[in-house]
This record gives structure tokens, C-alpha cells and sequence, in this order.
């Protein structure tokens, strides 16, 4: 064999050597890249395992504080619409208040109109001026309760309104971990989504414990407007039962005083017209007797007429014979009886003038005395009395 043909085996055997060396590192490349994916394979349906599981468990989370946020809601809407329904009985108790306030103020005004001998402060005025005082008290008492019903509304809503926008940020929650725990390697490769920033979500992103303390807050409020609205119902079912009893109480004082004075004034307008027709007989009476006082005086006068005519007549007598005898004794005797009976009579006249004018102003005084009595009849009886029995206080 020729030195050049040694040659050439030796590099041929340098060869064999080289590609079964080659040839073995890629038989074990290859045995490392199969290992390499079947536990990079296995890792990755480990880690895809464990998040389905953390998924589920988060969804389960979820579930649970949408129930707890859900039941809240249904709770503080319950006692909004029940404070809202309250709100309706306060606003018709205003209502009736109102009314009789009007009633109220009615009565007192017409009352004030009556005579001045009418006018005065009799047990119906102090029980109307008490029942004025007890209808502004109650109206006072409802304004308050209603402007706290109305802001208790206001912070129920408020409150509901964080609970609804925590049930709609869980249901959004809810439904893409729904769709990340159904996701599959063959489902996103379907649907080509881009890859997230992962940078940026873990900088907006909250911890557990915040995530549980959002909700805890949005239902400890909810909690807390519920005792609060509880709180209220009870207070404003207290206050509505109290103003209608007290209302109810006053007005039933009211009436009872208002049927005493009716009857007390009829029977006063009664006596009073039974004594109108005795004093207007009585000025008849008085008519009559200076009638004839004035006719005994005509009669007295026409006898010292007569006796003045004799003493004028015996004063012509001749001057021997006119003495004072028995007969001028007894005629200047009678002018002085009958001056002085004369004189009496006159006096029993303006007596009787006086009476006859006292009568009179009596009768005016009763007129005007039925006239008012009748007058605060019609007010107490038909004005005040229709009026409030059109007034009718419920048992709230």
C-alpha cells in the first residue's frame, strides 16, 4: 500500500469518527428536546390545571359575594320601598292636618265675628285655641319626621347604588373568569387574542384583601341604612299612632265643648225669647197707665179749673162782702188738693216715661242678645260643626 492510499484511510476513519460523534450528540439532542418537551408539556397542563382550580375557587368567591351583595340589595330596597310607603301614610296625615288647621282657624275667625256681647272666652275658644296649638305641634312634628324619612331614602339609594355597581363589576368578574376557566389552547388560538401587558395589570391590580374589603364596606353601609331605616320605621310608626291620638283626643274635647255651648246657648235664646214678649207687654202696660195718668190729670185740671173760676168769680163780690168765709177756705183748700194731686200725677208720668224708655232699651238689648245668641248658633252649630265632622282623623 502506497503512502498516499494510507493516507486516505486515515482521513476516512477521521470522518466516521467525526459524523458518529455528530451523529450520537444529535441522537442525545434530540432525547434531551423530547424529555425537555414532555416536561415543559407536563408542567404547562400542571400550571393550566392549577389555575383552573384557582379559577374555580376565585368564581366560587365571586358566587359567594354576589349571594352576600344580593341579598343586601334585596334587603335595603325592601326598606326603601317601606320607608317609601310610610312616607305616603306621613305625607296623608299632613294632609289631614292641614285640613284641620283650616277647620280650625275657620272656627276661631267666625267666632271672632259675633257681637261683643258674644265675645267671650268661653271653654270652646280654650279648647280651640288648644286644639291650634296641639294641630302646629303635630304638623311641626310630621315636617321633621318626613325630611328624615326622605334623607334616610337618600342614603338608601346611595347605598344601593355602591351595591349595584359592586354586583356589576362581580357579574363582569364573574363572567370572564367564567370564560378564562373554559379557555383552551385550541380555543385561544382560535380566537387570536393579543398578548396583555403583563407590567401594567400588576400595577392596577388589588390584593385579596382589599378585593374582600370593598364589598365588606358596600354591604356593612347597606347593613347599617337597614338598622337605620328600622330605626326610623319604628320611631315615625310611634309618632303617626301618637299625633292621631292626641289630634283625635283634642278634637273630641272640641266637640264635646262645642255641643255643651249649643245647648246652653239655645237655652239661654229660649229664656231670653220667652222674656221678649212679657217686657213688650209691659211697654204696652206702661203706655196704657200714662194714658190714663194723663187723662186724671186732664179730669183734675178741669175741677181746679172750676174751682179757680169760683175763687175769680166770689173775688168780684163788693169789697163789705168779701170775707173769708167757710166756702173761700174751702175753695183756696181744693186749688192747693188739686195742684198737688196735679203735680203727683205729672210725676207718675215722667215716671212711667222713664220706665216705658228703660223697657225699651231692654227690649232692644234682648233683641240684640237673641239676635247674637242666634248668631253664634248658626256659627258653632252649622258653620264649625259641618266643617269638622268633614274632618276625619284615621287610626295611622
Amino acid at each position: 500500500m502506497s503512502v498516499q492510499d494510507h493516507r486516505l484511510q486515515t482521513f476516512a476513519r477521521s470522518d466516521v469518527c467525526n459524523v458518529e460523534a455528530a451523529m450520537s450528540r444529535a441522537e442525545l439532542f434530540r432525547a434531551e428536546c423530547n424529555r425537555l418537551i414532555l416536561e415543559t408539556e407536563k408542567a404547562c397542563k400542571r400550571l393550566q390545571d392549577e389555575d383552573s382550580k384557582h379559577l374555580e375557587q376565585r368564581l366560587k368567591d365571586i358566587q359567594f359575594q354576589k349571594k352576600e351583595l344580593e341579598l343586601r340589595l334585596e334587603e335595603i330596597l325592601s326598606e326603601t320601598q317601606d320607608l317609601k310607603a310610610l312616607q305616603g301614610r306621613v305625607r296623608k296625615a299632613q294632609e289631614t292636618n292641614k285640613e284641620a288647621r283650616k277647620v280650625n282657624i275657620l272656627c276661631l275667625d267666625e267666632r271672632r265675628k259675633v257681637a261683643p256681647c258674644g265675645k267671650m272666652h268661653d271653654e270652646v275658644n280654650s279648647e280651640l285655641l288648644k286644639e291650634k296649638q296641639t294641630l302646629e305641634e303635630v304638623a311641626s312634628l310630621l315636617h321633621t319626621v318626613q325630611e328624615q324619612i326622605s334623607e334616610q331614602i337618600r342614603l338608601n339609594m346611595s347605598a344601593k347604588y355602591s351595591l349595584e355597581v359592586d354586583l356589576k363589576e362581580k357579574f363582569q368578574a364573574e363572567s370572564i373568569d367564567g370564560s378564562c376557566s373554559l379557555m383552551s389552547v385550541r380555543s385561544v388560538a382560535e380566537l387570536h387574542t393579543s398578548k396583555p401587558n403583563i407590567r401594567d395589570q400588576k400595577s392596577s391590580t388589588v390584593s385579596p384583601k382589599q378585593w374582600e374589603d370593598v364589598s365588606e364596606l358596600n354591604m356593612t353601609k347597606a347593613e347599617q341604612q337597614k338598622s337605620n331605616s328600622l330605626t326610623l320605621k319604628a320611631l315615625v310608626e310611634s309618632v303617626l299612632v301618637q299625633t292621631a291620638a292626641d289630634t283625635q283626643a283634642q278634637f273630641k274635647a272640641t266637640r264635646e265643648a262645642l255641643q255643651l255651648n249649643i245647648q246652653q246657648v239655645k237655652t239661654v235664646k229660649s229664656q231670653l225669647e220667652e222674656q221678649l214678649p212679657k217686657v213688650q207687654s209691659e211697654i204696652s202696660n206702661q203706655q196704657r197707665v200714662r194714658e190714663d195718668l194723663q187723662a186724671a190729670i186732664a179730669e183734675k185740671e178741669r175741677f181746679l179749673s172750676v174751682a179757680h173760676s169760683r175763687l175769680a168769680l166770689r173775688h168780684q163780690r163788693p169789697s163789705k162782702e168779701r170775707c173769708s168765709d167757710s166756702a173761700q177756705t174751702q175753695l183756696l183748700a181744693e186749688v192747693q188738693q188739686l195742684a198737688a194731686h196735679i203735680h203727683m200725677l205729672r210725676q207718675e208720668v215722667a215716671r212711667s216715661e222713664e220706665e216705658q224708655r228703660a223697657l225699651v232699651r231692654c227690649q232692644l238689648e234682648l233683641k240684640k242678645s237673641i239676635d247674637t245668641k242666634a248668631e253664634s248658633l248658626y256659627i258653632d252649630e252649622v258653620v264649625c260643626m259641618q266643617h269638622r265632622d268633614a274632618i276625619l282623623i284615621p287610626d295611622l
